[in-house]
């Protein structure tokens, strides 16, 4: 099988995996242990609730980020993208996009990313894993990442987890830093840092500010465990072992809240529903990234995704109203709003 074959069926693996084994996601994200201050008199008409925030120079709508998921020469993942880009410019939330170095090696994938023409008002984000740097992509292959779509930022994935447990994984995460560095300096867009589903620690953060990263994705555990998905295709009982490694993202939240003068942190992970988008916004997420509720929808048709979308946009303003918060400036790092225990911190974080 060559590499270009290889990597496409791998994205097809994710999906199968992802759809037909329930333990994938085990509902340990941590979300549900945070409870929030309900607000009986909230003193607000809840038709006039601003829920629209800023990301890159656009608007959204409300602070929902659909994130990574797929692209590949294959029709359904072609599909499944455009499907996403048109519900997310109708919906005007933002969008990132697979792994691209499926096009890289395979140009017949780099149709799964031309996408700008179906969202051309809303902020596009390119995606590359940071591992390549060390298998020799580089200043070219980010950029050809970043004009396919015409993104305004790139996503370099870490995903060192996955990479062990994959079978053709790469495993050489050394000296990484300051080749995401170099390239950061090279580049007209900002890089945005991301974990893949285990968290992102406060060394990890100083490490990605040293380097000129102002973005960082926090993708703690809870939600899709690649961990897990990589077992099935390795046939190894390692990747279940691992399936709950690493920090969830409330955790992953908390702990970045001494750089948040610093830069800009995404949440996501094991976000599943509204509630759990505001409770993130409220610990310091600026967007929320969703991504396995919305696979489904996204496999059927654009409108079935835009009422996903919609459904998560209705339970993030009920949670919103409730909490008597007029918009996102009055939720975001406001500790007021979490109900803590015995005059301490939320039990969870």
């Amino acid at each position: 099988m060559t590499d270009r074959q290889t990597i496409t069926q791998r994205k097809q693996d994710h999906i199968d995996y992802l759809l037909e084994d329930s333990e994938i996601e085990r509902a340990q994200s941590g979300f549900d242990a945070i409870q929030l201050m309900h607000r009986a008199l909230p003193e607000l008409n809840f038709v006039e609730l601003d829920s629209s925030t800023r990301l890159f120079n656009y608007r959204l709508d409300f602070p929902l980020l659909i994130s990574s998921m797929t692209g590949g020469g294959a029709d359904n993942l072609v599909q499944i993208n455009q499907n996403l880009a048109q519900a997310a410019e109708s919906c005007q939330v933002a969008l990132a996009v697979g792994s691209q170095r499926a096009m890289i090696t395979d140009p017949q994938a780099r149709k799964s990313f031309d996408l700008r023409r179906f969202a051309p008002n809303i902020p596009l984000l390119a995606n590359l894993g940071a591992v390549q740097l060390n298998t020799g992509f580089g200043l070219d292959e980010a950029r050809a990442a970043i004009d396919i779509l015409q993104a305004d930022a790139l996503i370099l994935h870490l995903n060192p987890l996955q990479e062990l447990i994959q079978p053709e994984g790469d495993r050489n995460f050394a000296r990484l830093a300051d080749k995401i560095h170099a390239l950061a300096c090279q580049l007209d867009v900002p890089i945005v840092l991301k974990e893949v589903g285990c968290g992102l620690a406060p060394a990890d953060i100083q490490l990605g500010l040293q380097a000129g990263i102002k973005y960082f994705d926090l993708a703690g555990r809870g939600g899709t465990s690649w961990s897990r998905i990589e077992s099935h295709r390795a046939q190894s009982p390692l990747g279940v072992m691992f399936q709950d490694w690493g920090l969830t993202t409330p955790q992953a939240l908390q702990l970045a809240r001494p750089f948040q003068n610093q830069a800009q942190f995404f949440a996501s992970g094991g976000i599943r529903n509204g509630i759990d988008m505001v409770k993130s916004v409220i610990m310091g997420g600026c967007v929320c990234g969703v991504a396995a509720p919305l696979l489904r929808p996204a496999m059927q048709s654009v409108e079935a995704t835009i009422e996903a979308i919609q459904d998560l946009k209705q339970q993030f303003q009920v949670a919103q109203f409730l909490l008597g918060a007029p918009n996102i400036e009055t939720l975001f790092l406001n500790d007021a709003l979490l109900l803590r225990a015995h005059g301490g911190t939320n039990s969870t974080l």
